[in-house]
C-alpha cells in the first residue's frame, strides 16, 4: 500500500501512520506528503522521515481547492506511485479532478462520530450540543463535506469537566489509533 498524504497542519496523524508502519502494524509506505501551506509542520515531519514533500499551489485562495490545482496534485500523486490518498488535517474540499483520479481511495479522518458534527471544530460542536459521547470517524471522501462512506469509528466519552482543548486532545488520541487501523482494513479489502 503506497500512500500519499495531504495536510495543512502539524501532521500528528501522519506521525501515527508512520509509527504504525515502523512498528509493523501497517504494511504500507508513504511516498509523498503535500501541503497547501509551505509552513505546515507536516512537511517537516515528512522530511525528517526522508519522505518527498511538496507544496500545492492553490492560486492564492484561502480555502478553495481550484480544479487545476487538484489536477496537478493528482498528477504528482500518480507520478509518485500513490495508490491511496490520506487527508490528514487537509482543510480544503476535494472535488471531481482528484476524486476521479482516486475513486474510493481517498480517506479522511474527522473528529466526530459522523454524520454528527461535520465541518470545522467538531469537538466544540459536540460540547455545545451537550452530547455525552463523541469520537472520530475515518471515511472515504466524496464530493460532500464529511459525507462519504464510513470505514471505522472510535468513540470518546465527553466528561463533565471537559474543555474544548481536553476533549480535542482525547479525540486526537483516538484518531491516532483509528487512522492506521482503517488503512490496514482498506489494504486487506483491496487484496480480496
Amino acid at each position: 500500500m503506497i500512500l500519499g498524504v495531504l495536510g495543512s497542519g502539524s501532521g500528528s496523524n501522519l506521525q501515527a501512520i508512520l509509527d504504525a508502519i515502523d512498528s509493523g502494524r501497517l504494511d504500507a509506505s508513504v511516498a509523498i506528503v503535500l501541503s497547501d501551506r509551505a509552513d505546515a509542520f507536516i512537511l517537516e515531519r515528512a522530511r525528517r522521515h526522508g519522505i518527498v514533500t511538496g507544496v500545492i499551489d492553490c492560486r492564492g485562495f484561502r480555502s478553495r481547492f481550484p480544479e487545476d490545482a487538484q489536477r496537478e496534485t493528482a498528477a504528482v500523486l500518480r507520478g509518485s506511485g500513490v495508490g491511496f490518498v490520506c487527508l490528514a488535517g487537509f482543510m480544503r474540499l476535494i472535488g471531481a479532478p482528484l476524486l476521479d483520479a482516486y475513486p474510493g481511495r481517498i480517506l479522511n479522518i474527522h473528529p466526530s462520530l459522523l454524520p454528527d458534527f461535520p465541518g470545522l471544530e467538531a469537538w466544540k460542536q459536540a460540547l455545545a450540543a451537550g452530547v455525552v459521547e463523541t469520537g472520530c470517524t475515518v471515511h472515504i471522501v466524496d464530493e460532500g463535506m464529511d459525507s462519504g462512506p464510513v470505514i471505522l469509528q472510535e468513540r470518546v466519552p465527553v466528561l463533565a469537566d471537559d474543555t474544548p482543548e481536553s476533549l480535542h486532545a482525547r479525540i486526537q488520541q483516538a484518531e491516532h489509533r483509528a487512522y492506521p487501523e482503517a488503512l490496514r482494513r482498506m489494504a486487506a479489502s483491496s487484496l480480496e
